[in-house]
């Protein structure tokens, strides 16, 4: 005789999502900009665009490529030189970050930005964190259309120099609320929380 149970089994239970604490250095910065982000597997590729971009106070103006070994992920585009994938589609959980200990993030190719994602260590989602957040960091991002790395590092020459002539023009650009040794957690993280998942 047949059970009216046989047959159903039980349900397997899903395991616990995954978060990752995700170290974002700027490269060739001198002092260190850096953020710590604890972000969940689930996350877009796109979404940690959007994070990255809130992480260094950017506005993404221009375009971006994650680069994962050789694969090219962000703002679409075929070239013979460069193919991009488009990144909307892509979860965290698809890039492996178990095994994979870093790649890196192009803003603006060329006279742009490159920042380099260490995948630090992986934890569950715990409850009553609002994923993504930014857990550290030090100094601000480099303002976006400063002109590169190089322009950067003369701008902080000159900011130390306010009587200047360069430096009055780029405390005017710059504004008074800009202070490049400062990271505002707070504020960082007010701007995330508006972000969805």
């Amino acid at each position: 005789m047949i059970s009216l149970h046989e047959g159903k089994g039980t349900k397997a239970k899903k395991p616990p999502e995954r978060a990752f604490s995700l170290r974002l250095t700027m490269a060739s910065c001198h002092p260190k900009i850096w953020r710590r982000l604890l972000v969940r597997e689930s996350m877009w590729l796109a979404r940690l665009h959007d994070t990255v971009q809130v992480a260094f106070d950017w506005f993404d103006y221009q375009t971006h490529v994650f680069n994962l070994d050789d694969l090219r992920m962000g703002n679409p585009a075929k070239r013979e030189d460069l193919i991009v994938e488009d990144d909307r589609d892509v979860a965290l959980a698809d890039l492996d970050l178990e095994t994979r200990h870093q790649f890196t993030y192009d803003y603006h190719f060329g006279e742009g930005w490159q920042v380099e994602i260490k995948v630090e260590k992986g934890g569950v989602v715990e409850k009553g964190v609002h994923y993504p957040v930014c857990l550290a960091g030090e100094r601000a991002g480099p303002p976006e259309d400063c002109g590169g790395i190089e322009a950067f590092h003369d701008m902080l020459a000159c900011l130390k120099a306010p009587q200047s002539d360069l430096g009055r023009e780029w405390r005017e650009w710059l504004g008074p609320d800009y202070d490049p040794a400062v990271c505002d957690l707070e504020k960082i993280n007010r701007s995330l929380k508006k972000l969805g998942k």
